[in-house]
């Protein structure tokens, strides 16, 4: 063996070693943050009823999501007798693993040592809108291998709301991918660091940033993120009148707690997303001191738990829709809103001198 080729060899491993390290920093990082977001989503319900939430697992019920996940992991899990077993323990498996499979591509800062980031992809947004189209299949394998007609129509509901509002969703980033010239996400939030040129508001400020220039798409981003997350008041599927759990009537313990995870995985991804397309992802507010001084890291992480609370606030606000309102809000009023918005996009971009 050549000098050379061990030279290569321990540049490949110091480079296998630092993705390894990287993407096991994000998955314990990520699960900590999912721990207390789902404590804050129950505190926000709790608050607006005028109820106290956890407060009883350590100081002020910080401790509770550890101690519900202890629970989950040291009860029995029951599998139904007529249940095809093997499809029915890996349906949960493929929804939490496909789940935390998209922040592979979500960068969370850049500085001078460089990007934070996984797989810093040029078709990062083709990657997660592939993955959320994935995982659907988790929710249908589980609906179907439990052999009871309540979960199969339970996932039949979810698969349809999935799809139908992913069209939506593809359309508004299309508007986004527009105006930032790149399927790139970092590129995209880089994009916004001057918007679009339009001399609104200060220099590399919160104005500059997509939320503005295309309100109509981000209030429709943020709504089909409620539906594709199955959040309230999209719930549909776990809604028969309150007596069951849509595609997860038939799950307990481990397997209930996988199909949980990769669903506040998934409302975290669509958090970030929402952050990076439209709220300048670990961009300042604005851009002078002290605000700069701050690490982006800790700019996105407050806009994607100020996302989160929004969504909180909606789950604890808002009744719950009927299956036909729900789909007729879809395709009726966001595929032609979301159609017209990037010809309208497109044709602005074109002849109003942005390009």
């Amino acid at each position: 063996m050549t000098q050379e080729t061990i030279d290569t060899l321990w540049t490949y491993g110091i480079w296998l070693l630092t993705v390894i390290g990287f993407s096991l920093l994000m998955i314990v990082g990520l699960l900590l943050i999912i721990a207390y977001l789902l404590l804050m989503d129950r505190k926000v319900w709790a608050a607006v009823q005028m109820r106290k939430g956890p407060n009883v697992v350590g100081p002020f019920g910080l401790f509770q999501s550890f101690a519900d996940l202890l629970k989950f992991v040291f009860k029995e899990p029951v599998i139904p007798a007529g249940a095809d077993k093997g499809v029915f323990l890996a349906a949960p498996v493929a929804t939490a693993t496909l789940a935390l499979t998209a922040w592979a591509v979500i960068p969370v800062s850049e500085n001078d040592w460089g990007r934070w980031v996984i797989a810093d992809l040029n078709v990062g947004v083709l990657y997660l809108l592939a993955i959320s189209s994935l995982g659907v299949y988790g929710i249908i394998m589980g609906g179907w291998a439990s052999n009871s007609k309540y979960p199969f129509m339970g996932s039949l509901r979810s698969a349809a709301q999935m799809v139908s509002y992913e069209v939506s969703i593809g359309l508004v980033i299309v508007t986004v991918l527009l105006c930032a010239g790149s399927l790139n996400l970092t590129e995209i939030v880089n994009a916004q660091q001057e918007g679009l040129g339009t001399g609104i508001g200060l220099p590399n400020s919160f104005l500059d940033w997509y939320w503005l220039p295309l309100l109509p798409m981000f209030v429709v981003f943020f709504i089909s993120a409620l539906a594709e997350t199955n959040r309230p008041p999209f719930d549909l599927p776990e809604a028969e009148s309150e007596l069951v759990a849509g595609f997860m009537v038939e799950y307990s313990s481990t397997p209930y707690l996988l199909f949980m995870l990769g669903e506040y995985v998934a409302i975290t991804t669509m958090c970030a997303l929402t952050t990076i397309l439209f709220l300048g992802g670990w961009l300042p507010p604005i851009d002078v001191a002290p605000f700069n001084w701050i690490p982006g890291f800790f700019w996105f992480l407050l806009k994607v738990v100020a996302v989160f609370f929004m969504f909180a606030m909606v789950k604890a606000m808002v009744p719950r829709y009927r299956y036909d309102q729900l789909m007729r809000l879809g395709w009726k009023v966001f595929l032609p809103l979301s159609l017209l918005m990037v010809v309208v996009v497109a044709g602005v971009l074109q002849y109003g001198g942005f390009v």
